[in-house]
């Protein structure tokens, strides 16, 4: 905590104990711009406490490879997989055997989401400088991609959609996909494959490359490609290696988070993504029962998850904490909740004004940010941090987590200041692409030699001379461009 931190006053709200953090006054007090961010702080993520468990894993899977992915399979999830590719029977199967309301709701999902990905595309700028002095900016898909998509707390089929169509509609031609091995399904399911659901989202996007691999050891699998001997698993399949990807997106507990850190740079990451969170600005316009539903909404997935409601208002505060009293109580994971929404992550932060509550809630950078004011749409737009921003009472978050064709693996712990959410753009590249004639080149070679020489790099200015150094290489180069 900064020293700002002395003005404000903490104290307990509801009986699920989220706090109150009230800056009213203090901006005026204390004569010096405030540290929002650390006044509002977040959940405990600590990434290198979690290195020495995670290396050795990453290490057993580089030098032991698929054994090594069944060893900690069998120890973290529970159950030995014989075969970590998942059989195209159980893929077809799955999505015969889907829910039809089920099914309808991912269509729709997949169709919205691929609709917005389709106008993110972005095409060749050519750019002209002069006769024969052209530079394109090229639009290049990865070639290979690994997609994680978590088992833990929950089967987040959602997941699926959200990281297999950018990547689709970018272009990506080689989609692999990883999800941990579930130890019970239901009666007529074998245990060590993932969530059913997931894998008729996969069949159902045309995913066919799937494995049974969860935690740290899915990513090392992507990162470093793994190998093995055929054996027959009790499916009747054939185990199969995985070949090294590219690129690893989608969002994981500390291990997963963790292991994409450690091994950037030998793969591409999306994010560092931790604990879901959300940020609401409400003034006393705010539906009282709407801002409690969609702080339970995100409290839901995780003990860590971050809700915070930035106000004016406290009589809104008032009815906000009342709400909350009566609505997690009747909601089916209350403990995991309560916890939530008791952490230091969370809490009520009380300001003077929405002028103020903005200078909040750039500075916290939220993962998710609702707007629930009287000028939500302008307020909105002067939101410079946030993963994503929904606007007025009809915008819950979790329309972004399904169907609002927008994605939702976004930025968390305040790296909304500086990154974005997963989209088609994750999935490329850019080259710039040159193409100078004789010409071209002639118009700018002084000035290549100058700042050659310049930075004291003779063999650069040199290379440039080279081709104008005798009237016959003039000749030849002109006969070749005749």
């Amino acid at each position: 905590m900064t020293s700002t931190g002395s003005a404000q006053r903490i104290s307990t709200g509801s009986i699920q104990r989220i706090r109150r953090i009230d800056l009213r006054g203090v901006r005026a007090a204390s004569g010096a711009p405030l540290d929002y961010r650390a006044v509002v702080p977040r959940a405990e993520f600590d990434i290198e406490a979690a290195t020495h468990a995670v290396q050795p894993i990453l290490d057993a899977v580089k030098t032991r490879g698929v054994e090594a992915i069944r060893e900690y399979g069998e120890r973290f999830d529970g159950v030995r997989v014989d075969d970590i590719r998942v059989p195209r029977e159980a893929l077809t199967r799955a999505l015969a055997e889907l829910d039809p309301v089920i099914r309808a709701g991912l269509e729709e999902s997949i169709a919205r989401l691929r609709a917005t990905c389709a106008n993110e595309l972005e095409t060749d700028a050519v750019t002209e400088l002069g006769p024969g002095a052209r530079v394109t900016h090229r639009k290049v898909p990865v070639g290979r991609v690994g997609l994680y998509v978590p088992g833990g707390l929950a089967p987040l089929v959602s997941s699926v959609l959200m990281n297999t169509v950018p990547a689709q509609v970018a272009g990506v031609r080689s989609i692999a996909l990883a999800s941990p091995p579930q130890r019970t399904q239901s009666d007529s399911w074998a245990s060590g494959l993932p969530h059913p659901s997931i894998l008729a989202a996969c069949e159902l996007l045309g995913v066919s490359e799937v494995y049974a691999v969860g935690g740290a050891q899915a990513i090392a699998m992507f990162a470093y490609g793994v190998s093995t001997g055929s054996t027959a698993g009790a499916t009747g399949s054939t185990a199969e290696g995985c070949e090294k990807v590219d690129l690893v997106t989608g969002p994981g507990n500390i291990y997963v988070v963790t292991a994409k850190r450690l091994l950037k740079g030998e793969v591409g990451i999306d994010s560092e993504a931790g604990p879901t969170e959300i940020a609401i600005l409400a003034d006393d316009s705010a539906h009282p029962a709407y801002v409690a539903a969609d702080l339970i909404s995100q409290a839901e997935h995780d003990p860590l998850a971050a809700a915070v409601l930035v106000t004016d208002s406290e009589a809104l505060v008032a009815e906000v904490e009342a709400e909350l009293d009566k609505q997690v109580s009747v909601t089916k994971h209350v403990e995991r909740i309560r916890t939530s929404l008791a952490g230091s992550q969370s809490g009520i932060v009380l300001v003077d004004d929405i002028e103020q509550g903005i200078e909040v809630v750039n500075a916290y950078a939220a993962e998710h940010l609702e707007i629930h004011t009287r000028n939500a749409t302008v307020d909105a737009g002067r939101i410079r941090n946030a993963g994503a921003i929904f606007i007025g009472p009809f915008a819950p978050v979790s329309l972004g987590d399904y169907c609002a064709g927008s994605n939702h693996v976004l930025p968390t712990g305040g790296c909304a200041c500086h990154s974005s959410g997963l989209s088609v753009r994750a999935f490329t590249k850019s080259v710039h692409v040159i193409d100078y004639s004789r010409e071209g080149l002639a118009a700018v070679k002084d000035h290549v030699v100058t700042l050659a020489h310049a930075e004291d790099l003779p063999g650069h200015g040199a290379a440039v001379s080279a081709r104008f150094a005798d009237a016959s290489t003039s000749s030849a180069n002109a006969g070749a461009e005749a």
